[in-house]
């Protein structure tokens, strides 16, 4: 669970940080205002066990913050907040953390081979 408030946190510095770093009105700023609110979004859903799967958008939100300063050219203060909070969010975002419980269900319990299989287990 402590991934997901991680990622959390970092949604939210990733809204502060152009107005506290002081680079407004730059492409950093644009976005680090979009990742910042689906990193959030998503790490928040992703607290629960039946929608930890989630975790992998702010895994891609991580990998993004890695390589979207290389592709636009941002100045060195959002480049380096940007590596450092994309690195943190992608390793936060590839920890799969406890699931206590087996959920069932979804489109693959409908496809045969794995209705069969689950009914061989319970016979």
């Amino acid at each position: 669970m402590w991934p997901r408030f991680i990622n959390a946190a970092l949604g939210i510095w990733l809204m502060a940080a152009p107005s506290v770093l002081g680079y407004v009105g730059t492409g950093a700023e644009i976005n680090e205002r979009i990742c910042g609110p689906i990193l959030i979004t998503f790490s928040i859903v992703a607290i629960w066990e039946t929608t930890r799967p989630l975790r992998w958008v702010c895994a891609a939100t991580g990998a993004w913050l890695l390589v979207s300063p290389w592709l636009f050219g941002f100045d060195t203060t959002a480049i380096i907040n940007e590596m450092l909070v994309g690195a943190v969010a992608l390793t936060m975002g590839l920890i799969k953390g406890e699931i206590s419980q087996k959920f069932g269900g979804g489109w693959s319990d409908l496809w045969p081979p794995h209705r069969q299989r689950a009914e061989e287990r319970a016979a």
